[in-house]
C-alpha cells in the first residue's frame, strides 16, 4: 500500500486541470477565470488538481484582512481528488501546495476559498489543514434546474444579458425585464432553491496577517451549532449523525468548492 508521503505536486496546464475537475469534482465544471493549476500526482498518474484564481469580488474579500494589497491574496477555486490517492492525501497535498505558492508567488499573503455546505461539504479538509474559519452563512443562491442541473444566483447576475439554452435562447434579463429577479428564474426552469450553509476558510501563507482579520475568527464547533455540518453531500444532524435529508448531489471527490461553482 502506497502513503500520503509518496504523492508529488506539480504545475500542470489548464487544459489537464479542467479535465480532471470535470470528471472528478461533484459539480463536474470549472471555474473560467482560474489562473494558477497544481497537479497531484500518484503512482505518475495525475489524481488530483488544485486550481486558482482572482475571487469575483476582489473588493469585497480583500477587506477581510485590512491592509490588502490587491495581488497580495487569492481563491483557490477548486480541490478535486480521485478515489485513488491513498489516505490522508488530501491534508498532505494542501500542505505542499501552500509551501509551492509560498516559494513561487511570495507576493500572496493568503488564501481564501468556500465550502458549500449546501451540495458537497462543510471543509473538514480545511480544518485539517491550518485554515481560518471566518464565514458561516446560510445560503438560498443555488436552484435545482428541472433538467438536474445546479446553478448559483451569481452566475446568473454577472451575465445576465448572456442567451442561456434552458430559456430557449433568452438571457436572464430576458425573462425578468432587465432586473435581478432570482424567483422568476426559478418559476421559468422549474426549480428548486436548495437550502443550506456556505463556509469560508483563509489560509495565511504570512502568518503576520493573521492579525489584521477584521472579521471574527468562528469557532469550528460552530458549524454543527449552526446546522451547517455536512459530509460527501450528506447534511449531518447535531450529534454528527447523517439527517435524514441528503445532499443535492453527493458526487465523488471534489471536497471544497468555492461560490461561482455552477457556471453553466
Amino acid at each position: 500500500m502506497g502513503k500520503a508521503k509518496d504523492i508529488i505536486l506539480s504545475p500542470i496546464s489548464a487544459q489537464r486541470a479542467n479535465e480532471l475537475v470535470r470528471r472528478v469534482h461533484y459539480s463536474g465544471k470549472v471555474v473560467n477565470n482560474s489562473q494558477v493549476h497544481v497537479g497531484v500526482f500518484w503512482n505518475g498518474k495525475l489524481e488530483g488538481a488544485f486550481q486558482f484564481g482572482p475571487s469575483l469580488d476582489k473588493r469585497k474579500i480583500a477587506g477581510l484582512v485590512s491592509g490588502t494589497k490587491w495581488h497580495e491574496f487569492i481563491e483557490l477555486n477548486r480541490l478535486a481528488f480521485t478515489d485513488e490517492l491513498p489516505r490522508n492525501s488530501e491534508s498532505r497535498a494542501i500542505s505542499i501546495c501552500m509551501k509551492i505558492l509560498r516559494k513561487h508567488s511570495p507576493q500572496l499573503k493568503w488564501v481564501v476559498s468556500f465550502a458549500d455546505a449546501t451540495q458537497c461539504g462543510d471543509g473538514t479538509i480545511y480544518r485539517a489543514s491550518g485554515f481560518v474559519l471566518t464565514g458561516i452563512n446560510e445560503s438560498k443562491n443555488l436552484v435545482l434546474r428541472a433538467d438536474g442541473v445546479v446553478i448559483h444566483k451569481m452566475t446568473l447576475e454577472s451575465n445576465p444579458t448572456s442567451p442561456r439554452a434552458e430559456l430557449g435562447g433568452k438571457s436572464y434579463y430576458g425573462i425578468t425585464n432587465g432586473r435581478y429577479d432570482f424567483k422568476k428564474y426559478v418559476k421559468a426552469v422549474s426549480g428548486k432553491v436548495t437550502s443550506g450553509h456556505q463556509l469560508r476558510y483563509i489560509y495565511f501563507l504570512d502568518p503576520s496577517y493573521r492579525s489584521r482579520l477584521t472579521v471574527p475568527e468562528i469557532p469550528f464547533s460552530r458549524i454543527k451549532e449552526m446546522g451547517a455540518s455536512m459530509y460527501k453531500g450528506q447534511k449531518l444532524s447535531g450529534s454528527g449523525d447523517l439527517a435524514d435529508t441528503p445532499g443535492v448531489h453527493p458526487g465523488k471527490g471534489g471536497s471544497i468548492p468555492t461560490l461561482p461553482l455552477q457556471v453553466s
